[in-house]
């Protein structure tokens, strides 16, 4: 009976708070331990959050913000690669953008074209060359519009030989004034300064009736006989032009042979001169330039001489004029036939 109701025999003081069991659920959990949390305290306030030991883990170095660029540094904002692609198709962008607004020209020029051919074939334009003042007593002679008149392919081609028109009157101009500083020095010199004046009155309207005017409506209209009589007139012209070039003495041309002749009575007039007799050639040079040019463009249409004689004897039979001088010459000849004596 005794064996079984004797107690074991005492041991050593055991702690109950070292049990195995105990110490694995306090490093567990999140709540406080004795040893941080006295429950006797007077303090009201929560128990302090448990803090649990961890291994020492190596120290990381803190990451600096990178340094923002300067406004001189270059940025890289792509690869080689994708930045050539965005210049190439920025480069096609501008490429169409040149097209459409050719383009957009060629329709205004079509649309004012279209404008001036409805206003009728009896209403006439008003004429707008030469560009004299409103105050002038003398109105402008001549209708002139290379952009609406003349084809695209052509305009160039006309606005050039336009200019050569212009460079010839200039050109005139300075001849006179060669020619009075010459009389000037040599009062000997008085008709080479009359022919001078005569000249310039004389080749500069007769230049732009007589060649500008019909290559003008040549490339205008496809006229093949404007275009035969602009090349029988300007190739008279270019060779007026290399007469000029050659400067014979008493001509009124201030070229190379009176030039070189009047540095030996005055080295500044024989300076203007000698820049006078440079511009005569360039002009020469550049008429025989253009003579070929016209003719090549020539070829390139379908004009032919066979259609410069049909388009001159329908010109000339449809003016009123020359339509009342031949029936008027057939009534004559008719009535002569009839009174006539047998």
């Amino acid at each position: 009976m005794s064996k079984y109701t004797s107690f074991p025999d005492p041991v050593d003081d055991h702690n109950p708070f070292q049990d195995p069991a105990v110490t694995q659920h306090s490093s567990n959990t999140g709540y406080a331990t004795l040893d941080l949390y006295n429950p006797f305290d007077n303090t009201t306030g929560p128990p302090p959050p448990y803090e649990a030991t961890s291994p020492s883990a190596p120290s990381v170095p803190a990451q600096t913000p990178p340094s923002r660029t300067t406004p001189t540094e270059p940025r890289n904002y792509g690869s080689y690669n994708s930045q050539t692609a965005v210049n190439a198709t920025t480069a096609e962008l501008l490429k169409k953008q040149e097209e459409l607004e050719k383009k957009a020209r060629e329709l205004e020029r079509r649309e004012r074209e279209l404008e001036s051919h409805s206003l009728g074939p009896g209403a006439s334009r008003q004429n707008n060359w030469p560009p004299l003042p409103s105050f002038c007593p003398v109105g402008p002679c001549f209708y002139q519009d290379i952009n609406v008149e003349i084809s695209q392919r052509f305009q160039r081609t006309v606005t050039i030989m336009y200019y050569f028109w212009m460079f010839c009157t200039c050109t005139l101009l300075f001849n006179l004034i060669s020619s009075l500083a010459m009389f000037c020095v040599d009062p000997s010199g008085g008709v080479g300064l009359g022919l001078a004046i005569l000249w310039a009155l004389l080749f500069t309207p007769c230049s732009f009736v007589c060649w500008y005017r019909p290559v003008y409506k040549a490339f205008r209209s496809d006229s093949s006989f404007n275009f035969f009589v602009f090349f029988f007139v300007f190739f008279a012209q270019v060779v007026v032009y290399v007469i000029m070039t050659i400067g014979i003495p008493g001509w009124g041309f201030s070229g190379w042979i009176v030039s070189l002749a009047a540095l030996k009575t005055s080295v500044p007039v024989g300076a203007i001169m000698m820049i006078n007799a440079i511009l005569f050639t360039a002009q020469t040079a550049m008429g025989v330039v253009l003579l070929k040019k016209v003719h090549s463009l020539y070829r390139q249409t379908d004009a032919s001489f066979q259609k410069a004689q049909a388009e001159f004897a329908t010109g000339v039979m449809s003016n009123q004029a020359v339509r009342q001088a031949a029936a008027s010459a057939a009534t004559n000849a008719a009535q002569g036939a009839f009174t006539a004596p047998r």
